[in-house]
């Protein structure tokens, strides 16, 4: 366990849910743990006893990727040998936001059970985008982004293309409609209130749910225990300012308990709200702080990738960590510190003013 760690209070220790099994961690309220093949190999879900229409069952909160192995990971809790669902059927499935890992199963979920995807507008429209795989918002659209911020080494390239279909194979189809989640709305969730918290920077438009009556928020990717949530400027958007808005965002779970515990998407509930924000706002002071010194000279955003992530990356990581690297760029740009000019050779640079 890092330092950071140590300062976070974990109440279930290192007790996970088994494969095809629950674990309840609250009154109606159950963990699932499903695997990814990324490096960040699980994802956490999360099923609250629920009444819909008179229909007694669960609602589910957020899915898998579009997987063999993650669809018969559900079969499995669906076919209820241990008795963990109750034999109740799902009766709403909800998604904190668009990411393959969140989104995969939604269509499959919503037909198996006839019943309706519950999202904010932006996430929403966003996955249905990427499942269209619309211009702009399919994969071609990442070779020449990151092109113009330096990737123009050909073994880099070649990566970058061969993930052209990395959405539309995790997320193949959406659910034609939606009931609108957004800002500030509560929801009944089991007869208990849960408050909707959007935020910004990692997604379009991510929702957390926050419950007064069990002092429990379900994070989603905006925080997390370990990690730092990715925070990136992506082809669609590509003078995004996600940092700013990562940050901006982060103010408003200030405002909850700091023993409230949290269920994150990824790692295990903790508790320690206010001490995981300001370690989350000091990292990336530093993360700014170091890009800020390394733009003495012109930088590119590829450049700043080893200076932020002193590791090996595969070509999904490859892919974050370039988006985040220039996020820190596009912080300090958007400050008024650094200015941006284009090179001869195409290649967009920032230097200190």
């Amino acid at each position: 366990m890092n330092p950071l760690e140590l300062q976070l209070n974990y109440p279930f220790g290192d007790t996970l849910p088994e494969s095809g099994k629950t674990l309840e961690i609250a009154p109606g309220v159950l963990w699932v743990r499903m695997g990814l093949p990324f490096a960040l190999n699980h994802i956490n879900l999360w099923l609250l006893e629920d009444e819909i229409d008179g229909v007694h069952g669960w609602t589910v909160v957020d899915c898998g990727i579009n997987s063999d192995a993650t669809r018969d990971a559900w079969e499995v809790l669906f076919g209820d040998r241990h008795n963990h669902l109750r034999g109740l059927p799902i009766v709403r499935v909800l998604a904190t936001h668009c990411h393959p890992d969140h989104v995969g199963l939604a269509d499959w979920l919503c037909s198996r059970w006839n019943v309706a995807l519950w999202m904010t507008a932006g996430e929403y429209a966003f996955a249905r985008m990427m499942a269209a795989s619309l211009a702009g918002a399919d994969g071609s659209a990442m070779f020449p982004h990151f092109r113009r911020h330096g990737l123009t080494d050909p073994a880099l390239q070649e990566q970058i293309q061969e993930r052209k279909s990395y959405y539309t194979r995790l997320v193949p189809n959406m659910p034609a409609a939606y009931h609108r989640l957004q800002e500030g709305q509560d929801i009944r969730i089991g007869g208990r209130a849960w408050q909707i918290i959007s935020g910004f920077g990692h997604s379009p438009e991510h929702a957390s749910l926050y419950c007064t009556d069990l002092n429990l928020l379900i994070s989603g990717d905006m925080l997390l225990p370990r990690i730092s949530t990715n925070v990136s400027v992506f082809a669609i958007e590509p003078e995004a300012n996600p940092v700013q808005q990562y940050l901006a965002s982060l103010q408003k779970y200030l405002r909850l308990p700091d023993d409230a515990l949290i269920l994150p998407s990824h790692g295990k509930p903790f508790r320690g709200l206010q001490t995981r924000v300001r370690q989350l706002q000091e990292h990336h002071a530093e993360r700014l702080a170091e890009v800020l010194a390394a733009c003495a000279s012109p930088q590119s955003a590829c450049d700043i990738v080893p200076l932020m992530f002193r590791r090996p990356l595969d070509a999904h990581q490859l892919t974050f960590a370039l988006g985040e690297a220039l996020a820190h760029l596009h912080k300090l740009w958007f400050d008024g510190v650094l200015k941006r000019e284009l090179g001869v050779d195409g290649v967009l640079q920032f230097t200190v003013i």
